[in-house]
This record gives C-alpha cells, structure tokens and sequence, in this order.
C-alpha cells in the first residue's frame, strides 16, 4: 500500500490518538482542569479509554485497500502528494500542541475578548445575602467581585479585608493607577471561561508586575481614589506581594 493511501486510510485515527494521549496524560498529571470542569473528569478519562479501544477495533477490523495507480506526470498524483503534506502538517501540528507545548492557563487576552465581571459575577439577593456575614477570610475573587456588582455600598466595605490571588490585568478605563486582581470562572470547560476581578488602585502598577504575572494581596477596601477609572471601590493595597500560579488557578 502506497504512503499516501495509508495516510488517508489512518489519518483520522492518528488524531484520535494523539488526542486520547493527550487527555490521559493531562489527566494522570492532575492538568486537566485547565481545561474542563472537576466534575468532568472522570467522564473524560472514561471516554479516552473508550475512545482508545474504538481506534483499536478501528485498526483490527478496516480491511487494506489495495495500492492507487498513478501515471507518471499526473496531475492527479501531484494533488496527491500536496493533501498528503497538508496532512502531515496537521498531525505534527496537532502533536506538538497537545503533546509537546506545556499545558497554558487563559490570559488576559482572553479577558479583552470576554466581559470582566459580566454575567459571572452577577448573583442572586438570597446568594448575596449568604455572603454577607459569612467567614470574609475564605472570599475568592469571585465572591468580593460579585458583592462589587450586587452594588454593595461603601459602607459595607469599610471594615472587610480581601485576602485573594489572582493573576494582574489592566482597568481599561485607567491602566495607569488600576490593575484588577483576575481568576476565571470555569462552568464546564475553558471554552465558557469568564473573568472576574477586583480593582486594585496601586499607581505605576506596571514597574512593578507585568500584565497576567501572578499577585497575592490582603488589603481593606476604600473609595477608588482614581479619577479616570469607572470603579468606585478598590482595594488600596500598601504592599502587593508577587507569587506563583496555584496548581488550580481557576474558580468554580
């Protein structure tokens, strides 16, 4: 059988496997939740398993097809050999992404894209009303940016501390003296990701912690005293601490 037959005999299948590889591997390496939901996890691995014995069946039960016929100087065979680079192209291609590239976490090119604290952020007055006057220490991102967007006023804020981390990305509306302390919040998967942050006024931000740098602060809430920024409260840290992605740097 000719390369170029077995290549599109197999193509698909070659995918298939690299994706299942892929998925295990992540899964084994606890990675896998930078891309899916935890409560996915164990359907996923199930269905790699199962996907790894269809190809399997796959290759035990395709009959080989008998070599192709092409005359010298056909125009026929020289389409050939250019679907089968472009094939190979997108199995090395798929490889190197999924196999060789270190796994990534969203950036804040994800955030430009989607609505910081949009929809996300947007809770329930009976789950407002659970926050409030709950252990404020344990608040993620995700719980002080949703009181932020229930409208909780500034005397609410004047005696709660924020302990969060989260990664650095601008306020568009004043990058200069605002950055937001972001997490994404993952449904399902990293395709449904949505961005939620807290506003942190620390002028000259960007000496300091470059934009999707990984920050930890604990500071009190105050009046945003930036002019041009369109959020009215902020963190007014003295002090913002540099620190490492955690191994789970989503929240759900």
């Amino acid at each position: 059988m000719s390369f170029r037959r077995l290549l599109r005999l197999w193509q698909g299948a070659l995918l298939s496997i690299v994706g299942i590889v892929a998925t295990v591997w992540l899964g084994v390496s606890g990675q896998l939740g930078l891309y899916i939901h935890p409560r996915y996890f164990v359907f996923t691995m199930v269905m790699a398993v199962i996907a790894a014995a269809l190809v399997v069946v796959a290759f035990a039960l395709v009959p080989a097809a008998e070599d192709e016929h092409e005359l010298p100087g056909d125009d026929g065979a020289r389409w050939a050999w250019l679907w089968s680079a472009g094939s190979i192209l997108i199995i090395v291609s798929a490889t190197v992404g999924l196999l060789v590239l270190p796994p990534a976490t969203l950036t804040t090119a994800t955030v430009a894209k989607r609505d910081l604290n949009g929809s996300t952020s947007i809770i329930t007055q009976k789950e407002a009303s659970s926050l409030v006057g709950g252990d404020y220490s344990t608040f993620t991102v995700r719980d002080w940016s949703s009181l932020l967007r229930q409208g909780a006023g500034e005397d609410f804020f004047a005696d709660k501390t924020a302990t969060v981390t989260g990664f650095v990305t601008p306020d568009t509306s004043d990058p200069e003296n605002v950055f937001f302390v972001a997490r994404f919040v993952v449904s399902c998967c990293a395709v449904d990701a949505q961005p939620v942050g807290i506003p942190v006024y620390y002028p000259g931000w960007q000496d300091e912690y470059p934009v999707d740098s990984w920050v930890a602060i604990e500071s009190g809430f105050a009046t945003n005293p930036s002019i041009n920024s369109e959020e009215f409260i902020a963190l007014v840290p003295t002090t913002v601490t540099p620190t490492e992605q955690p191994a789970q740097p989503y929240v759900y």
